[in-house]
């Protein structure tokens, strides 16, 4: 009973140093500021504000989805940037280690969980990372969006400050039009709108 009662809380105590590990989240800083604001949001805010878009755009997805596998899938993608550090989206440099940084960062920040719970939670970011079912575009399409939100709500944001072009940024933007033809559109108006006030270059 003794030996149970151990294993029970050496299960408990792994569980937890994860949930501390996560709260370094909070200090992983991201390149789109909040809206209306100078201060730059972090990977723990970016999280749940796409995951509350999930809840209300998923009635807009091309194919029904399993909205609750959306939510976990965007709860845990960006953990291994704790470890990885965030990648700006439009830096071509950095983008050439990203992928490896961020697997190793996914063995790491996983694997401090017992197996079932690993597993099941790298099998998450895996189908996220391949985007290939509805689901895991419909992810994709929620963290690509959000900060064209903000960017066009910020007076062009990160587009302004580095120059983006357009074709850079509908191509950022594809996997929405994979997943929702009315945010697709949505999206094609706030590009071309951005395009027509100056906020973006046409190169």
């Amino acid at each position: 009973e003794l030996e149970m009662i151990f294993l029970f809380r050496e299960k408990l105590l792994k569980v937890i140093e994860f949930i501390v590990e996560l709260d370094k989240m909070k200090s992983v800083f991201r390149r789109t500021s909040i809206i209306g604001q100078d201060r730059r949001e972090d990977d723990a805010q970016h999280s749940w504000h796409i995951s509350i878009m999930a809840m209300i755009l998923s009635e807009y997805t091309n194919e029904k989805i399993d909205l609750l596998k959306v939510i976990k899938m965007l709860l845990i993608h960006d953990l291994v940037e704790i470890y990885a550090g965030d990648t700006f989206c439009y830096d071509a440099e950095g983008n050439l280690t990203k992928r490896e940084r961020e697997l190793a960062a996914a063995d790491r920040i996983y694997g401090m969980l017992e197996q079932k719970k690993c597993d099941e939670l790298r099998e998450l970011w895996d189908e996220f990372e391949e985007a290939e079912t509805p689901e895991a575009l419909f992810a994709l399409s929620m963290d690509r969006l959000q900060p064209m939100i903000n960017n066009f709500n910020n007076n062009g944001g990160t587009w302004k400050q580095h120059d983006v072009a357009k074709s850079e940024i509908y191509q950022r933007i594809a996997p929405v039009k994979k997943s929702s033809d009315e945010l697709w559109c949505f999206a094609n108006y706030m590009i071309e709108d951005a395009f027509q006030k100056g906020l973006i270059t046409k190169r």
